[in-house]
């Protein structure tokens, strides 16, 4: 677009986008920088700490969700593919690169979803933080500020800083506050992160070039890369995908790029863990969304069926391994490989269905795993150990939380009526009806397995940890219920997981025409290579009544018939 934008206070929710991604690093920053201001100064006043900076966390945290919610209660709803709230100013004018914010739908809800998950994950480990608080909630917040920025970037420069900036924060929440193997977990992640996104950033810089010679203007306006860079041949298409999964299948992440995670989980503190599944592995899906489907159309096409059957080894494999797991925590780790590989597995079906389920999928798996692990976080305060030899029967001595527990348990293997449900069901359809893409229906029924397996392995941990006979460490003593701090921040996700699976058209109606737009350069493909080869006329098949079969009928349903 390469639209310049100067608009500090506007109707258009400009200003209170780019105040959205700068308040938490603002917030974050000023009890470190305060000591030294007070002491370069002379003053005599005393600065934040301990429970003050805790305070400051969190209602930083609560004003960016209120600025998320005004931003909401201003967006274009009529219109939801088109850019809101742009806010551009030149940065390196030189090269065109611009700190350019802007978002459709899609960005909306997860900026939603990143700016309600951290002030609920900040009340429900109020007390976690019990050594370097400032560092705690310097980094939790900073994390904050550099998701918004990666969902609201529409400059591929831009996008890819706050990319990376994402890897510091989490990578010293799991090093400095982690478990015993923290630091082993945390170089772990890091290089696995950096890696793989270092030739992402490669892949989407020779798109940028590829632009750049074709309209002779060097440009890294997201919209501007991915229109122009559609245009590469097909054998230099393949070559881009595989730089920009190399990043964002890591980051998601796909089997078999996907050992940095469980490790990574098991190992940071709760805060970190609710942030890493609620949020971060979000990253590499709405790269894939971004980049990938609308970048590199022919190369998405060519290369479905391999990744589809990666996703499929995914899904089975790790809930396999989540059978022989004993440590409630790392069992819901895996979990979120098997989970992520349904969000992957629609998103290359390359239709409406399973681009909308994969959507629908992040933003639900991030309410639910996000509340298992803090749910996860609350027994091992007051136990201090994960283990079902160590724990059981839970639900005697604490109702509330045993509530909650089977709730989002419930929510996470997809019982209909809750949130995981729509995703798990557009995935699976997507991936059916996209048997042009995968090349065959039987793909979707072996990752439907996966949702028998997730239940298994799901419905055991509820019946160990929650239901079965009570079993406690021998040291437990006076262990309570949840306070109303930790039900207070339970409480806005239940709700959430509940309206989505009850009422999901207003999200899946908002996404559709974003979704379009996505899809459009593969659509075109496939169109013009239908065209380009000859075949016999189709002919429906009919039933005895003489209805059209379901194998056409079904090709011509919409997202938004659907969610009806």
């Amino acid at each position: 677009m390469g639209m310049t934008t100067y608009m500090l206070a506007s109707s258009d929710g400009s200003s209170l986008l780019a105040l959205m991604v700068l308040l938490p690093i603002i917030a974050g920053l000023a009890p470190v920088l305060a000591p030294m201001i007070v002491s370069a100064l002379g003053l005599k006043v005393s600065v934040p700490r301990g429970g003050a900076v805790r305070s400051i966390a969190f209602w930083s945290s609560v004003a960016t969700f209120v600025l998320s919610l005004l931003v909401m209660a201003g967006f274009n709803w009529d219109h939801p593919d088109q850019l809101f709230a742009v806010y551009s100013v030149p940065w390196i004018g030189a090269l065109g690169i611009h700190f350019s914010l802007g978002i459709d739908s899609i960005s909306l809800w997860l900026i939603l979803l990143t700016t309600l998950l951290t002030p609920v994950t900040i009340l429900g480990t109020w007390n976690d933080a019990k050594f370097r608080t400032v560092e705690f909630y310097l980094w939790l917040l900073v994390l904050e500020g550099a998701l918004i920025g990666v969902f609201a970037a529409r400059d591929l420069v831009l996008f890819y800083v706050f990319f990376e900036l994402t890897l510091v924060p989490l990578f010293f929440l799991i090093g400095i506050f982690g478990s015993t193997r923290r630091r082993y977990a945390a170089v772990k992640f890091f290089l696995f992160t950096l890696v793989g996104s270092v030739f992402t950033f490669a892949g989407v810089l020779y798109a940028a070039w590829f632009a750049a010679q074709s309209t002779g203007v060097w440009s890294f306006d997201i919209n501007h890369i991915v229109t122009e860079g559609a245009k590469m041949p097909a054998a230099t298409q393949g070559w881009v995908l595989l730089a920009m999964m190399c990043g964002f299948a890591v980051k998601v992440p796909l089997f078999p790029v996907h050992t940095w995670l469980p490790l990574a989980h098991t190992e940071a503190p709760t805060a970190g863990s609710a942030i890493l599944a609620g949020v971060l592995l979000k990253l590499g899906t709405y790269g894939l969304l971004r980049f990938v489907v609308p970048l590199v159309p022919t190369a998405a096409i060519d290369y479905a069926p391999v990744i589809g059957v990666l996703c499929v080894i995914g899904i089975l494999y790790t809930a396999l391994i989540c059978w022989n797991q004993r440590d409630v925590k790392k069992l819901v780790a895996y979990s979120s490989v098997s989970h992520m590989g349904f969000c992957v597995l629609g998103m290359f079906a390359l239709n409406a269905e399973g681009v909308g389920g994969s959507v629908m999928y992040m933003i639900n798996h991030g309410l639910s795993t996000g509340a298992l692990f803090l749910c996860i976080g609350m027994i091992y305060n007051r136990y201090h150990t994960r283990q079902m030899a160590d724990i059981g029967g839970l639900g005697r001595r604490m109702p509330i939380w045993g509530f909650f527990m089977v709730f989002f348990c419930m929510a996470s293997v997809g019982l209909p009526g809750l949130n995981g449900f729509v995703g798990e069901f557009l995935t699976l359809l997507g991936a059916f009806v996209g048997k042009g893409v995968y090349g065959t229906r039987y793909i979707a029924l072996w990752a439907a397995l996966g949702l028998i397996l997730g239940a298994i392995y799901i419905l055991y941990m509820v019946g160990k940890v929650v239901i079965g006979p009570l079993r406690e460490p021998a040291d437990a003593h006076d262990v309570s219920d949840l306070n109303w701090r930790e039900i207070t921040a339970l409480t806005p996700l239940a709700v959430a997981c509940l309206v989505l699976g009850l009422y999901p058209a207003p999200v899946l109606n908002s996404i559709e025409a974003p979704i379009d737009n996505t899809l459009a350069p593969t659509k075109l493909v496939l169109a013009e290579r239908k065209h380009a080869k000859p075949h016999a006329p189709k002919v429906a098949m009919r039933d005895e009544a003489g209805a059209v079969a379901a194998d056409d009928r079904i090709d011509s349903v919409t997202l938004t018939e659907v969610s009806q």
